[in-house]
């Protein structure tokens, strides 16, 4: 499924970094800033989500939500929750159902080497479950203003 601006969000429902079920459907009625991201602790990863942490006050001002999302297991994400005050939800998409479910599972390019991964996508998801926008060029440090402006806020 090739997800655009105006689908339907695909839902989803798995475990946070604190074991807590967390389905997109119980975000209804708010916007979300879905990001995907290929792992906890390395450095563009680290700087996406300290830029959202730092601005987070002013997310929440603009009503927005915002929920990440790698492969990573449940203690990786509390370890890096916690290291870096991350004051956000990170999903733990072991099986990789909702990366593949959102597309985000594609051929990357690192030193001139080729391997398959998360690409780093934002999916900006409006109150009624539909994608508004879809970044599938984040600016990490300065991804909460990225997000803030591409929504119109």
């Amino acid at each position: 499924m090739s997800l655009k601006k105006g689908s339907k969000a695909p839902d989803f429902t798995a475990n946070d970094q604190d074991g807590k079920l967390i389905s997109l459907k119980d975000y209804k009625g708010k916007k979300i800033a879905l990001y995907f991201y290929p792992k906890d602790n390395t450095p563009t990863c680290t700087e996406q989500a300290c830029s959202l942490r730092d601005n987070i006050a002013l997310l929440k001002k603009k009503g927005i939500t915002v929920i990440g999302v790698s492969a990573d297991s449940e203690k990786k994400h509390k370890n890096f929750e916690k290291k870096y005050s991350l004051p956000f939800t990170l999903i733990a998409d072991t099986d990789q159902k909702i990366i593949n479910d959102y597309g985000v599972w594609g051929l990357k390019k690192l030193f001139g080497r080729e391997y398959m991964g998360i690409v780093r996508t934002t999916f900006l998801i409006n109150e009624q479950g539909k994608i508004d926008h879809i970044i599938d060029k984040v600016e990490a440090k300065n991804h909460a203003e990225q997000i803030i402006e591409t929504w119109g806020l």
